[in-house]
Protein backbone atom coordinates (compact mmCIF):
# COMPACT_ATOMS: atom_id res chain seq x y z
CA UNK A 1 0.00 0.00 0.00
CA UNK A 2 1.07 3.59 -0.88
CA UNK A 3 0.20 5.13 2.67
CA UNK A 4 2.41 7.89 4.35
CA UNK A 5 1.27 9.65 7.28
CA UNK A 6 3.63 12.11 6.77
CA UNK A 7 1.21 13.40 3.65
CA UNK A 8 0.37 16.93 5.43
CA UNK A 9 -1.37 18.16 2.12
CA UNK A 10 -4.05 14.88 2.50
CA UNK A 11 -4.00 15.36 6.36
CA UNK A 12 -5.26 18.91 6.36
CA UNK A 13 -7.19 19.96 3.02
CA UNK A 14 -9.96 19.98 5.41
CA UNK A 15 -8.68 23.07 7.30
CA UNK A 16 -8.04 26.51 6.59
CA UNK A 17 -5.08 28.97 7.36
CA UNK A 18 -6.85 30.06 10.28
CA UNK A 19 -8.12 26.81 11.66
CA UNK A 20 -4.50 25.45 11.40
CA UNK A 21 -3.53 28.28 13.66
CA UNK A 22 -5.82 27.94 16.11
CA UNK A 23 -5.07 24.21 16.47
CA UNK A 24 -1.12 25.01 16.81
CA UNK A 25 -1.98 27.25 19.56
CA UNK A 26 -3.68 24.10 21.37
CA UNK A 27 -1.75 22.18 20.96
CA UNK A 28 1.16 24.12 21.86
CA UNK A 29 -0.71 25.48 25.42
CA UNK A 30 -1.52 21.25 25.71
CA UNK A 31 2.82 20.46 25.50
CA UNK A 32 2.51 22.09 29.00
CA UNK A 33 1.56 19.20 31.28
CA UNK A 34 1.76 21.67 34.47
CA UNK A 35 -1.15 23.96 32.74
CA UNK A 36 -3.61 21.09 31.51
CA UNK A 37 -3.17 19.86 34.89
CA UNK A 38 -4.67 23.08 36.71
CA UNK A 39 -6.84 23.46 33.84
CA UNK A 40 -8.21 20.06 33.88
CA UNK A 41 -9.18 20.23 37.64
CA UNK A 42 -10.18 24.39 37.51
CA UNK A 43 -12.34 23.93 34.46
CA UNK A 44 -15.78 22.18 35.72
CA UNK A 45 -15.62 24.24 38.74
CA UNK A 46 -15.44 27.68 36.45
CA UNK A 47 -18.16 25.79 34.29
CA UNK A 48 -20.48 25.55 36.54
CA UNK A 49 -20.37 29.42 37.27
CA UNK A 50 -21.77 30.20 33.99
CA UNK A 51 -19.35 32.83 33.32
CA UNK A 52 -20.46 33.78 29.24
CA UNK A 53 -16.64 34.19 28.65
CA UNK A 54 -15.65 31.14 30.30
CA UNK A 55 -17.92 28.99 27.82
CA UNK A 56 -16.64 31.23 25.03
CA UNK A 57 -13.08 30.69 25.29
CA UNK A 58 -13.87 26.94 25.51
CA UNK A 59 -16.17 26.84 22.62
CA UNK A 60 -13.83 28.33 20.24
CA UNK A 61 -10.81 26.41 21.62
CA UNK A 62 -11.18 22.87 22.52
CA UNK A 63 -14.36 22.30 21.77
CA UNK A 64 -14.10 22.98 18.46
CA UNK A 65 -10.92 21.26 18.20
CA UNK A 66 -12.58 17.64 19.24
CA UNK A 67 -16.00 17.76 19.44
CA UNK A 68 -18.87 18.48 16.47
CA UNK A 69 -21.10 20.96 18.09
CA UNK A 70 -23.61 21.36 20.97
CA UNK A 71 -26.60 19.61 18.97
CA UNK A 72 -26.84 17.09 16.22
CA UNK A 73 -27.56 19.79 13.54
CA UNK A 74 -24.31 21.47 14.35
CA UNK A 75 -22.31 18.53 14.15
CA UNK A 76 -23.92 16.97 10.69
CA UNK A 77 -22.62 19.80 9.42
CA UNK A 78 -18.70 18.33 10.50
CA UNK A 79 -19.99 14.83 9.35
CA UNK A 80 -21.30 16.43 5.42
CA UNK A 81 -17.77 17.83 5.58
CA UNK A 82 -15.82 14.58 6.76
CA UNK A 83 -17.76 12.76 4.14
CA UNK A 84 -16.23 14.25 1.24
CA UNK A 85 -13.25 13.34 2.13
CA UNK A 86 -14.32 9.46 2.07
CA UNK A 87 -14.48 9.98 6.10
CA UNK A 88 -17.06 8.04 7.73
CA UNK A 89 -18.21 8.93 11.07
CA UNK A 90 -18.88 7.08 14.53
CA UNK A 91 -21.24 9.51 15.95
CA UNK A 92 -21.06 10.02 20.20
CA UNK A 93 -24.05 11.79 22.06
CA UNK A 94 -21.15 12.77 24.67
CA UNK A 95 -23.09 12.58 28.16
CA UNK A 96 -21.45 10.72 30.62
CA UNK A 97 -21.42 10.97 34.83
CA UNK A 98 -24.92 11.76 35.40
CA UNK A 99 -27.12 10.42 37.72
CA UNK A 100 -31.11 9.37 38.25
CA UNK A 101 -33.39 7.49 36.14
CA UNK A 102 -34.78 10.37 34.92
CA UNK A 103 -31.39 11.49 33.42
CA UNK A 104 -30.89 7.85 32.13
CA UNK A 105 -34.12 7.63 30.50
CA UNK A 106 -33.75 10.64 28.56
CA UNK A 107 -30.19 9.77 27.53
CA UNK A 108 -31.78 6.69 26.11
CA UNK A 109 -34.14 8.90 24.20
CA UNK A 110 -31.11 10.81 22.91
CA UNK A 111 -29.36 7.88 21.61
CA UNK A 112 -32.21 6.64 19.80
CA UNK A 113 -32.28 10.16 18.20
CA UNK A 114 -28.84 9.40 17.02
CA UNK A 115 -29.33 6.23 15.34
CA UNK A 116 -32.30 7.36 13.65
CA UNK A 117 -30.16 10.23 12.42
CA UNK A 118 -27.37 7.98 11.62
CA UNK A 119 -29.52 6.01 9.42
CA UNK A 120 -30.51 8.84 6.80
CA UNK A 121 -26.79 9.80 6.27
CA UNK A 122 -24.58 7.48 3.82
CA UNK A 123 -21.24 8.18 5.80
CA UNK A 124 -22.58 7.33 9.47
CA UNK A 125 -22.08 3.75 10.06
CA UNK A 126 -22.28 3.48 13.37
CA UNK A 127 -22.97 5.63 16.95
CA UNK A 128 -21.01 5.47 20.71
CA UNK A 129 -22.38 4.26 23.74
CA UNK A 130 -21.17 4.83 27.50
CA UNK A 131 -22.85 3.06 29.76
CA UNK A 132 -22.44 5.08 32.30
CA UNK A 133 -24.88 7.02 30.32
CA UNK A 134 -27.44 5.05 31.14
CA UNK A 135 -26.65 3.44 34.66
CA UNK A 136 -25.46 4.37 37.78
CA UNK A 137 -21.77 3.95 38.46
CA UNK A 138 -22.36 2.84 42.19
CA UNK A 139 -24.33 0.32 41.05
CA UNK A 140 -21.69 -0.78 37.96
CA UNK A 141 -19.04 -0.79 40.99
CA UNK A 142 -21.43 -3.09 42.98
CA UNK A 143 -22.39 -5.77 40.75
CA UNK A 144 -18.55 -5.75 39.39
CA UNK A 145 -17.28 -6.14 42.72
CA UNK A 146 -20.18 -9.10 44.13
CA UNK A 147 -19.89 -11.86 41.67
CA UNK A 148 -23.26 -13.41 43.51
CA UNK A 149 -25.27 -10.42 42.32
CA UNK A 150 -24.40 -11.05 39.05
CA UNK A 151 -26.35 -14.68 38.93
CA UNK A 152 -29.25 -12.00 40.48
CA UNK A 153 -29.04 -14.60 43.92
CA UNK A 154 -29.46 -12.26 46.43
CA UNK A 155 -31.51 -10.37 48.54
CA UNK A 156 -31.32 -6.81 47.34
CA UNK A 157 -34.31 -6.18 44.83
CA UNK A 158 -34.28 -2.73 44.47
CA UNK A 159 -30.50 -3.52 42.42
CA UNK A 160 -32.14 -6.13 40.82
CA UNK A 161 -34.67 -3.60 39.64
CA UNK A 162 -32.32 -1.21 38.61
CA UNK A 163 -30.36 -3.47 36.61
CA UNK A 164 -33.21 -4.73 34.52
CA UNK A 165 -33.87 -1.38 33.71
CA UNK A 166 -29.84 -0.61 32.34
CA UNK A 167 -30.87 -3.87 30.06
CA UNK A 168 -33.96 -2.40 28.88
CA UNK A 169 -32.05 0.86 28.23
CA UNK A 170 -29.63 -1.00 25.78
CA UNK A 171 -31.71 -3.64 24.48
CA UNK A 172 -34.30 -0.91 23.47
CA UNK A 173 -31.39 0.97 21.37
CA UNK A 174 -29.68 -1.59 20.11
CA UNK A 175 -32.80 -2.87 19.09
CA UNK A 176 -33.81 -0.03 16.90
CA UNK A 177 -30.43 0.23 15.45
CA UNK A 178 -30.29 -3.46 14.33
CA UNK A 179 -33.64 -2.38 12.24
CA UNK A 180 -32.32 1.04 10.84
CA UNK A 181 -28.42 -1.27 10.40
CA UNK A 182 -26.34 0.97 12.62
CA UNK A 183 -23.70 -0.36 14.88
CA UNK A 184 -23.44 0.52 18.22
CA UNK A 185 -20.00 0.75 19.93
CA UNK A 186 -19.94 0.32 23.54
CA UNK A 187 -17.12 1.87 25.13
CA UNK A 188 -14.68 0.67 27.87
CA UNK A 189 -14.65 1.95 31.22
CA UNK A 190 -12.80 2.16 34.45
CA UNK A 191 -11.31 -1.58 35.44
CA UNK A 192 -14.07 -1.92 38.47
CA UNK A 193 -17.03 -1.22 36.74
CA UNK A 194 -15.94 -3.01 33.15
CA UNK A 195 -17.09 -6.50 34.30
CA UNK A 196 -20.76 -5.85 34.14
CA UNK A 197 -20.34 -3.78 30.76
CA UNK A 198 -18.80 -6.65 29.20
CA UNK A 199 -21.33 -9.06 30.33
CA UNK A 200 -24.30 -7.21 29.03
CA UNK A 201 -22.49 -6.24 26.07
CA UNK A 202 -21.92 -9.63 25.42
CA UNK A 203 -25.81 -10.21 26.12
CA UNK A 204 -26.73 -7.89 23.32
CA UNK A 205 -24.21 -9.71 20.71
CA UNK A 206 -26.01 -12.79 21.11
CA UNK A 207 -29.30 -11.42 21.21
CA UNK A 208 -28.14 -8.87 17.62
CA UNK A 209 -25.41 -10.32 16.20
CA UNK A 210 -26.63 -13.04 14.45
CA UNK A 211 -26.90 -12.97 11.18
CA UNK A 212 -24.08 -9.23 10.95
CA UNK A 213 -22.24 -7.33 13.65
CA UNK A 214 -24.63 -4.40 15.38
CA UNK A 215 -23.09 -5.09 18.73
CA UNK A 216 -19.46 -4.41 19.17
CA UNK A 217 -17.46 -4.72 22.69
CA UNK A 218 -14.72 -1.94 23.16
CA UNK A 219 -11.11 -3.60 24.94
CA UNK A 220 -8.50 -1.14 26.18
CA UNK A 221 -5.43 -3.47 25.84
CA UNK A 222 -2.98 -1.07 28.27
CA UNK A 223 -4.76 -3.98 30.51
CA UNK A 224 -2.86 -6.99 30.99
CA UNK A 225 -5.58 -8.98 31.08
CA UNK A 226 -7.68 -7.99 27.61
CA UNK A 227 -5.59 -10.01 24.73
CA UNK A 228 -6.86 -13.54 27.21
CA UNK A 229 -10.22 -11.75 26.75
CA UNK A 230 -10.71 -11.12 23.62
CA UNK A 231 -10.01 -14.61 22.72
CA UNK A 232 -12.54 -15.90 25.00
CA UNK A 233 -14.90 -13.57 23.84
CA UNK A 234 -14.51 -15.45 20.33
CA UNK A 235 -14.70 -18.98 22.01
CA UNK A 236 -18.02 -17.74 23.47
CA UNK A 237 -19.55 -16.28 20.63
CA UNK A 238 -18.20 -19.03 18.06
CA UNK A 239 -20.49 -21.63 21.23
CA UNK A 240 -23.64 -19.18 21.49
CA UNK A 241 -23.82 -18.42 17.34
CA UNK A 242 -23.02 -14.56 17.16
CA UNK A 243 -20.58 -12.89 15.53
CA UNK A 244 -17.97 -10.63 17.48
CA UNK A 245 -18.02 -7.50 17.10
CA UNK A 246 -14.68 -5.72 19.12
CA UNK A 247 -13.47 -1.76 19.00
CA UNK A 248 -9.27 -2.12 19.98
CA UNK A 249 -7.92 0.77 21.64
CA UNK A 250 -4.97 1.10 24.11
CA UNK A 251 -7.16 2.99 26.37
CA UNK A 252 -8.03 5.92 28.71
CA UNK A 253 -7.43 5.71 32.03
CA UNK A 254 -4.05 4.32 32.56
CA UNK A 255 -3.20 7.19 35.49
CA UNK A 256 -6.39 6.95 37.31
CA UNK A 257 -5.90 2.95 37.13
CA UNK A 258 -2.38 2.83 38.43
CA UNK A 259 -3.71 6.03 41.28
CA UNK A 260 -6.47 3.48 42.33
CA UNK A 261 -4.93 0.94 42.35
CA UNK A 262 -2.04 2.38 44.68
CA UNK A 263 -4.53 3.50 46.74
CA UNK A 264 -6.42 0.32 47.61
CA UNK A 265 -3.43 -2.12 47.81
CA UNK A 266 -4.22 -4.22 44.74
CA UNK A 267 -2.55 -5.26 41.81
CA UNK A 268 -2.61 -2.76 38.85
CA UNK A 269 -4.70 -3.94 35.55
CA UNK A 270 -2.23 -2.10 33.73
CA UNK A 271 0.80 -3.36 31.38
CA UNK A 272 3.95 -3.45 32.77
CA UNK A 273 5.28 -1.09 29.67
CA UNK A 274 3.90 0.23 26.60
CA UNK A 275 5.94 -2.01 24.38
CA UNK A 276 3.89 -4.80 26.51
CA UNK A 277 0.63 -2.47 25.36
CA UNK A 278 1.93 -2.16 21.85
CA UNK A 279 2.64 -5.98 21.60
CA UNK A 280 -0.67 -6.88 22.68
CA UNK A 281 -2.25 -4.53 20.78
CA UNK A 282 -0.88 -5.60 17.23
CA UNK A 283 -1.43 -9.24 18.08
CA UNK A 284 -5.16 -8.53 19.08
CA UNK A 285 -5.12 -6.98 15.23
CA UNK A 286 -3.65 -10.14 14.18
CA UNK A 287 -6.25 -12.34 15.49
CA UNK A 288 -8.90 -10.49 14.52
CA UNK A 289 -7.81 -10.35 10.98
CA UNK A 290 -7.48 -14.07 10.94
CA UNK A 291 -10.76 -14.58 11.99
CA UNK A 292 -12.74 -12.26 9.86
CA UNK A 293 -15.39 -14.90 9.23
CA UNK A 294 -16.48 -14.27 12.80
CA UNK A 295 -15.43 -11.13 13.47
CA UNK A 296 -15.79 -7.52 12.80
CA UNK A 297 -13.16 -5.56 13.92
CA UNK A 298 -12.77 -1.27 14.38
CA UNK A 299 -8.90 -0.88 15.04
CA UNK A 300 -8.89 2.12 16.74
CA UNK A 301 -5.82 3.97 17.35
CA UNK A 302 -3.51 6.87 17.04
CA UNK A 303 -0.20 4.81 16.69
CA UNK A 304 1.10 5.09 13.09
CA UNK A 305 2.62 1.41 13.65
CA UNK A 306 -0.10 -0.55 14.46
CA UNK A 307 -2.56 1.27 11.85
CA UNK A 308 0.66 0.33 9.20
CA UNK A 309 1.20 -2.81 10.39
CA UNK A 310 -2.94 -3.91 9.90
CA UNK A 311 -2.99 -2.04 6.55
CA UNK A 312 0.15 -4.12 5.44
CA UNK A 313 -1.62 -7.62 7.05
CA UNK A 314 -4.20 -6.93 4.75
CA UNK A 315 -2.16 -6.19 1.93
CA UNK A 316 0.12 -9.76 2.58
CA UNK A 317 -2.97 -12.03 3.10
CA UNK A 318 -5.61 -10.32 0.04
CA UNK A 319 -7.87 -8.97 2.25
CA UNK A 320 -10.01 -6.22 -0.45
CA UNK A 321 -9.99 -2.73 1.68
CA UNK A 322 -12.99 -2.23 1.84
CA UNK A 323 -13.66 -5.21 3.43
CA UNK A 324 -16.71 -5.39 5.84
CA UNK A 325 -15.48 -6.43 8.93
CA UNK A 326 -12.52 -3.89 9.04
CA UNK A 327 -12.81 -0.29 9.72
CA UNK A 328 -10.28 2.07 11.36
CA UNK A 329 -11.04 4.88 13.30
CA UNK A 330 -9.21 8.16 15.02
CA UNK A 331 -10.99 10.63 17.00
CA UNK A 332 -12.08 13.95 15.74
CA UNK A 333 -9.62 16.56 16.14
CA UNK A 334 -6.82 14.43 16.70
CA UNK A 335 -4.23 12.17 14.19
CA UNK A 336 -5.89 13.60 10.71
CA UNK A 337 -2.44 12.30 9.10
CA UNK A 338 -3.77 8.75 9.67
CA UNK A 339 -7.20 9.11 9.09
CA UNK A 340 -6.94 11.24 5.47
CA UNK A 341 -4.22 9.25 4.50
CA UNK A 342 -6.30 5.91 5.34
CA UNK A 343 -9.40 7.63 3.25
CA UNK A 344 -7.00 8.24 0.28
CA UNK A 345 -5.81 4.78 0.13
CA UNK A 346 -9.69 3.65 0.21
CA UNK A 347 -9.77 1.78 3.41
CA UNK A 348 -12.88 1.79 5.45
CA UNK A 349 -11.85 4.69 7.92
CA UNK A 350 -14.06 7.10 10.80
CA UNK A 351 -13.92 10.13 13.20
CA UNK A 352 -15.25 9.69 16.66
CA UNK A 353 -17.80 12.55 16.47
CA UNK A 354 -18.94 13.51 19.69
CA UNK A 355 -21.54 16.16 20.44
CA UNK A 356 -23.15 17.42 23.42
CA UNK A 357 -23.75 20.47 25.27
CA UNK A 358 -20.23 22.01 26.50
CA UNK A 359 -21.15 21.77 30.65
CA UNK A 360 -21.97 17.37 29.27
CA UNK A 361 -18.58 17.00 27.02
CA UNK A 362 -16.48 19.02 30.04
CA UNK A 363 -15.20 15.33 31.28
CA UNK A 364 -14.78 14.05 27.48
CA UNK A 365 -12.46 17.46 26.68
CA UNK A 366 -10.23 17.07 30.23
CA UNK A 367 -9.31 13.34 29.06
CA UNK A 368 -8.33 14.63 25.94
CA UNK A 369 -6.53 17.12 27.08
CA UNK A 370 -4.81 14.52 29.43
CA UNK A 371 -4.74 11.94 26.77
CA UNK A 372 -2.73 14.82 24.82
CA UNK A 373 -0.33 15.87 27.69
CA UNK A 374 0.39 12.52 29.00
CA UNK A 375 0.64 10.46 25.99
CA UNK A 376 4.49 10.58 24.90
CA UNK A 377 4.87 12.31 21.95
CA UNK A 378 1.61 12.62 20.41
CA UNK A 379 1.31 16.88 21.06
CA UNK A 380 4.53 17.26 19.72
CA UNK A 381 3.69 14.84 16.40
CA UNK A 382 0.60 16.72 15.71
CA UNK A 383 2.68 20.16 16.22
CA UNK A 384 5.27 19.14 13.99
CA UNK A 385 2.61 17.88 11.35
CA UNK A 386 0.31 21.27 11.32
CA UNK A 387 3.82 23.19 11.10
CA UNK A 388 5.02 21.21 8.49
CA UNK A 389 1.40 21.95 6.32
CA UNK A 390 1.63 25.67 7.29
CA UNK A 391 4.86 25.99 5.93
CA UNK A 392 4.23 24.01 2.93
CA UNK A 393 1.08 26.38 2.53
CA UNK A 394 3.62 29.31 2.28
CA UNK A 395 6.15 27.84 0.10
Amino acid sequence: MNISFDNTENAFAYKSDKELKGARFLFNTMGFPWFVQIGTRLTPYIMKTGIPMVHSIIRKTIFKQFVGGETLEETAEVGNMLGKYDIQVILDYGVEGKEGEDNFDLATDEFIRVVNYAATQSNIPFISIKVTGLARFELLQILNEAPRLRSGIHDHEEEINEWDRVRERMFTICEVAAEKNIGVLIDAEESWIQDPIDRLTMEMMEEFNKERVIVYNTIQLYRHDRLSFLKLSHKIAKQQGFKLGMKLVRGAYMEKERERAIEKGVPSPIQKDKVATDADFNESVQYCLENLNDIAVIIASHNEESNLFAANLMQENGISHNHPHIHFSQLFGMSDNITFNLAKEGLNVSKYLPFGPIKDVIPYLMRRAKENSSVSGQTGRELSLIKKELNRRKG
